[in-house]
């Protein structure tokens, strides 16, 4: 199965299947269509995607104590005061939530949360679907900092102590890990936040693109996300209008996105 930007009505056959019946709430999605195949000229699409909140499960993405970019470290201290009220909703509303602050397991070793993912059985996931990757729309080879001056190096040991975790939820930054509970739990429906959207959203071994490529229905909760982007570099445009670049790149080519406002809207 080859994916090219080629979407037109194969995306409403896709959208069909995905609103199965039985799923209890309605959320509005976004993605992006090439009506014509080779004309990169692209129209937002709107759907309507039925969801069940107990067979979904939303990933909160290296939303680190401490980034090396103090540029990230601003943005990431305010989304954390924006995220934790819609993990609270969602949680409330039975869905599934997953901490994943990648290389901080150590941290968290002993806790309950990291031990009960540690204890699901395991599931071997399918044979990956073929799905081409255009390069991204941004330059972010120099590691995309923002911030003149500041040197990459790994800054972070766990999440963000702005951010719960319940005793319900789960920890791991590992994608066979997360897809065991996938499996384990019913779970249909993943929804990302954190960052960095063009980075770890997009690569991680639990990131859209790997669920993608295993049939996981995968959907980026775009105003609780930020890229690795600084205008010094191409296509030089400003940090905001890099990160809704990337978003588009993801409506493009892995998955539909939607507003987390629409998101506890629809848990209500």
């Amino acid at each position: 199965m080859k994916r090219t930007g080629l979407l037109g009505a194969a995306m409403l056959v896709v959208v069909a299947a995905w609103s199965a019946a039985g799923a209890s709430r309605h959320l509005e999605l976004r993605s992006r269509v090439e009506l014509f195949r080779g004309s990169n000229q692209w129209s937002e699409a709107s759907i309507n995607y039925a969801f069940d909140p107990a067979k979904s499960a939303l990933i909160v993405c290296d939303m680190w104590d401490k980034h090396w970019c103090s540029g990230a470290n601003t943005r990431v201290a305010a989304l954390v005061k924006k995220l934790e009220p819609v993990l609270e909703t969602a949680r409330s509303r039975g869905m599934i939530i997953v901490h994943a602050p990648s290389e901080t397991m150590s941290f968290y070793a002993k806790a309950p949360q990291r031990q009960r993912m540690l204890s699901l059985p395991a599931f071997a996931p399918p044979a990956e679907m073929k799905i081409t990757s255009p390069p991204l729309p941004i330059d972010d080879s120099d590691g995309g900092c923002d911030t003149p001056g500041d040197k990459e190096h790994r800054a972070w040991t766990s999440e963000h102590p702005g951010l719960k975790i319940a005793p319900d939820d789960y920890i791991s930054d590992n994608g066979q890990e997360i897809y065991n509970l996938l499996r384990s739990r019913g779970i249909e429906t993943v929804f990302y936040t954190g960052v960095h959207a063009n980075m770890c959203i997009l690569n991680r071994t639990f990131s859209i693109k790997q669920m993608t490529k295993w049939g996981i229905h995968c959907i980026l909760l775009r105003d609780l996300t930020d890229a690795m982007y600084g205008p010094q570099d191409a296509p030089h445009v400003s940090h905001e209008k890099g990160t809704e670049l990337v978003v588009e790149y993801i409506e493009k080519y892995w998955s539909p996105t939607a507003l987390s406002g629409h998101l506890t809207r629809a848990l209500q």
